[in-house]
C-alpha cells in the first residue's frame, strides 16, 4: 500500500496481509516470473529477482516453487506469459490510483478493473492521467523501538537514504530507488528488522478523506487489492487515525 499517511502501512495493511496469505503467494510467484523474464534468471545480476526471491523466502514459499516460477520467466519451462501493465484512475473525491498489474489477458484485466472502479465510486483513466502525481521511492518501514532516531538516522542516511519519518508507532525511511538495496543492506548489517521494504510510488500531494468518501475509497482499495492481477497499488489519500478506526 502506498497512501503514505499516518495510517497507510499499518492498521489496514497488517490485518489485510494476515487475511490474504494465498493472495500474497500468488503475487510473489508472479513477481518472480516477471522479474526473471525482464532481467534474466540470475539473481546475482538481477536485483529485482534477488529481492523477489528474498520476499518469497520470507513468506516461506518452497524453493521448488520459486525455481519453477523463475524457469517460467526465463522460458525454460512452459507457463503463463505475464505482461506488466500500469493502470491509472481516480477514486472518490478525485483520489489518484495507480495500479501495477501482471496479466496474461490484458482485455480481461482492463474490463474487470474498469468494473471495480465504476462500482466503487471511481473511474479508470487514461495513461499518464495520475502517474505524474507520484515519485518512485524506496520505502522501508520499521518498528518504533528497533533503534533510537539518532541511530537509525546515522545508519540510513549514511547508506544513502533521503529521509527518516516518524509515523507514530513506526519509522519510515525513504530512498531513491538506486539507493534502496544499499540502505536495506546497512539496516540488515546493523541487526535492524523491517516491517516492510519495497520500491514503490510515493504521492507528491494528498487528498484527505472522511465520512462516505473515506469509506468508499477503502472499499475500492480492498476490491482492487483482491484482484488476482494487481501486484501493487499506489494512492494519494489519507485518513486520520480516529476516522479510520471509526470506519473499520
Amino acid at each position: 500500500m502506498s497512501g503514505h499517511s499516518k495510517w497507510h502501512t499499518i492498521k489496514h495493511k497488517k490485518g489485510a496481509l494476515d487475511a490474504k496469505r494465498g493472495k500474497i503467494t500468488t503475487r510473489l510467484v508472479k513477481e518472480l516470473t516477471v522479474a526473471a523474464r525482464v532481467g534474466g534468471g540470475d539473481p546475482a545480476a538481477n536485483p529485482r529477482l534477488r529481492k523477489a526471491i528474498a520476499d518469497a523466502k520470507a513468506e516461506n514459499i518452497p524453493n521448488d516453487t520459486i525455481e519453477r516460477a523463475i524457469k517460467r520467466g526465463t522460458g525454460e519451462i512452459e507457463g503463463a506469459a505475464y505482461e506488466e501493465i500500469i493502470y491509472e484512475g481516480y477514486g472518490p473525491a478525485g483520489v489518484a490510483v495507480l495500479l501495477e498489474a501482471a496479466t496474461d489477458n490484458r482485455n480481461r484485466t482492463v474490463s474487470e478493473l474498469r468494473h471495480l472502479f465504476s462500482k466503487n465510486g471511481g473511474n479508470l483513466g487514461e495513461t499518464g492521467s495520475v502517474s505524474w502525481l507520484f515519485d518512485p521511492k524506496g520505502v522501508i518501514t520499521l518498528e518504533k523501538d528497533v533503534k533510537s532516531e539518532e541511530e537509525l538516522f546515522e545508519i540510513a542516511v549514511g547508506a544513502g537514504a533521503e529521509d527518516l519519518r516518524d509515523l507514530g508507532e513506526y519509522w519510515e525511511i525513504q530512498t531513491q530507488p538506486e539507493a534502496f538495496d544499499a540502505v536495506l543492506a546497512a539496516l540488515k548489517a546493523a541487526g535492524v528488522p523491517t516491517v516492510s521494504a519495497d520500491i514503490t510510488r510515493v504521492p507528491k500531494t494528498f487528498v484527505r478523506l472522511e465520512g462516505k468518501d473515506a469509506q468508499q475509497m477503502l472499499k475500492l482499495y480492498d476490491a482492487l487489492d483482491d484482484h488476482d492481477d494487481v501486484q501493487k497499488i499506489s494512492t494519494n489519500f489519507e485518513i486520520e487515525d480516529a476516522e479510520f478506526d471509526r470506519l473499520k
